[in-house]
């Protein structure tokens, strides 16, 4: 009685659906894995600079900023180097 059944979470789903929309709730999983992608590299470049190079840059996530059209939305990665 006092956990929630499958049909409790599927009316929750639904709900969230229909109040956000489908679009902005793919955009904002995108945004989401693109967050935790970019993390997990950071943090393996980092235990790399760490253990080698100590000149080494880290890797910066730039992305585009919203605007009113959103379907063409993209991530870009960059890495920062130092002129030699």
């Amino acid at each position: 009685m006092g956990g929630l059944s499958i049909w409790h979470w599927l009316i929750v789903l639904l709900i969230v659906v229909m109040v956000f929309g489908t679009k902005k709730l793919r955009n904002m999983g995108s945004d989401l894995g693109g967050a935790v992608k970019g993390f997990k590299d950071g943090m393996r470049e980092g235990g790399q600079a760490d253990a080698g190079d100590k000149s080494a840059a880290p890797a910066a996530q730039v992305t585009n900023s919203q605007t009113a059209d959103t379907s063409d939305k993209t991530t870009i990665d960059v890495e920062a180097r130092q002129k030699s």
